[in-house]
């Protein structure tokens, strides 16, 4: 079981946090057609079963997990400035920074046409080390290729896996990863909230010494969704971080990775021995029932789950942690999101993945933002609820006890002031409390002794 852990090496004090031009939503909203919403669903899931089995493919010189990934979504925004995924790109590279959890000695990459509605035309596309900002490392970009070409065309709804170059990367190193898209797009698939500033281009800047021509600094990842690592023996899979605002790392400080799967990533990568790699599957306003009319907040958990979790290079396991925005945004009870949970928990388990439930963290005083039910009496009373099942239910292989971990012991339906962001995100110092309450050694026991014969 993996339980909780005591917090450890986190600082009481409050952290300044970035906030962006992210507006709350107000929590009267519609829902799209059935019809769209099921075209949707059963593109997204053919897409991800398009993937090639990258899952279960160990090996003695290591195996391939997913090292850096971000769940994919339609075109829609709330600044066009800052992301302009609602109006898509024409004759631009995009260069979009991320780090990766761990290292290995070749890497591959995927490119997402997801929330496309026609077929995605790539130019050409590069990966390098990262210098800090729109800079890469002198000499250190590679081309990326697609079954030997510079170029590929991508399906509607599906997604490019390139192939392996040799690239000697480590855990927790930055890279640039750049997609030159010559023609127009459409809306762009995208991951909106990344707390990560990113880059555009005109023209195709996919090769050596063009740095200086991002000049168009942007919030979003943009037609990337996964860097694939072939990694050492002793990493022994992939976990993945599945749920909403709280795992996507809303309100954390921009540019400098403090979301609490981030935080994990760092807890991995200096363990001794064996280790797994950790991605986010986490997505700003995502819920377990309901597709929102804002697309950038993606398709609900049961309809991205293929895609984003159980065919991630390497899954072993997952921590979901969701159902607060079902609460807070449409006054869900928690016997309507328990069914939702144990249809999830049966597709981990029989896709050969280890799961536990994180319990949902306080979030009084957080109505006067967010509206409906976020925050107030009977939010609290199903927020309540859904933690008594998730931790005395047995349905799950461990609980991770988030609530316990953030809650001030003063008044239990609140964040601790030191890890409070805005009575409902962690700040920095919240979201790290998080990830020391995970107890990896469980975890890892598990993942290990699952794939023993």
């Amino acid at each position: 079981m993996a339980d909780r852990q005591t917090p450890h090496g986190v600082t009481p004090e409050r952290r300044n946090t970035a906030r962006t031009s992210l507006k709350p939503p107000g929590p009267k909203l519609g829902r799209p057609p059935r019809a769209s919403f099921l075209a949707a669903v059963v593109a997204l899931i053919a897409g991800a079963w398009g993937r090639p089995a990258l899952a279960a493919d160990p090996a003695a010189d290591g195996r391939w997990v997913s090292s850096w990934h971000a769940s994919a979504t339609p075109g829609g925004t709330f600044n066009s400035q800052d992301c302009p995924s609602d109006v898509g790109l024409s004759g631009q590279t995009v260069r979009n920074i991320v780090r990766l959890s761990t290292g290995g000695s070749a890497v591959r990459v995927r490119i997402s046409n997801a929330g496309g509605s026609e077929p995605l035309k790539v130019g050409a596309a590069s990966i390098a080390a990262s210098a800090g900002g729109a800079a890469t490392v002198a000499g250190s970009s590679k081309p990326l290729r697609f079954a030997g070409q510079a170029s590929i065309v991508i399906a509607a709804g599906g997604e490019a896996v390139s192939d392996p170059v040799a690239m000697n990367v480590q855990a927790l190193q930055t890279l640039a990863v750049n997609i030159h898209l010559p023609a127009k797009t459409g809306p762009a698939t995208q991951h909106y909230f990344a707390a990560q500033d990113s880059f555009l281009a005109a023209g195709n800047q996919t090769g050596n010494g063009a740095d200086k021509q991002f000049t168009r600094k942007i919030s979003c990842w943009m037609f990337l969704s996964g860097v694939d690592v072939k990694a050492p023996p002793n990493v022994v899979g992939t976990l993945i971080a599945l749920g909403d605002s709280i795992t996507d790392g809303y309100l954390s400080t921009k540019n400098t990775n403090q979301r609490y799967p981030d935080f994990l990533a760092q807890r991995l990568a200096s363990r001794k021995g064996q280790t797994l790699s950790v991605v986010n599957a986490g997505i700003i306003g995502n819920e377990l029932l309901t597709v929102r009319p804002q697309l950038q907040f993606g398709y609900p958990v049961p309809a991205r789950l293929a895609r984003d979790v159980l065919t991630q290079p390497g899954a072993r396991a997952v921590i979901l942690l969701a159902g607060i925005n079902d609460i807070g945004d449409r006054s869900a009870k928690a016997a309507d999101l328990i069914p939702v949970y144990q249809q999830i928990i049966q597709a981990a388990r029989a896709a050969g993945l280890k799961i536990y439930g994180g319990t949902l963290v306080p979030f009084a005083g957080s109505t006067g933002t967010y509206k409906g039910d976020y925050g107030t009496a009977k939010g609290e009373q199903e927020r309540q609820k859904l933690n008594t099942w998730i931790r005395t239910s047995g349905a799950f292989d461990g609980v991770i006890d988030f609530d316990k971990a953030l809650r001030d012991p003063a008044d239990p339906s609140r964040l601790l002031p030191a890890y409070d962001a805005d009575k409902l995100h962690p700040n920095d110092a919240g979201y790290q409390a998080m990830a020391n309450a995970v107890n990896l050694d469980a975890i890892i026991g598990d993942v290990v002794k699952a794939a023993s014969p």
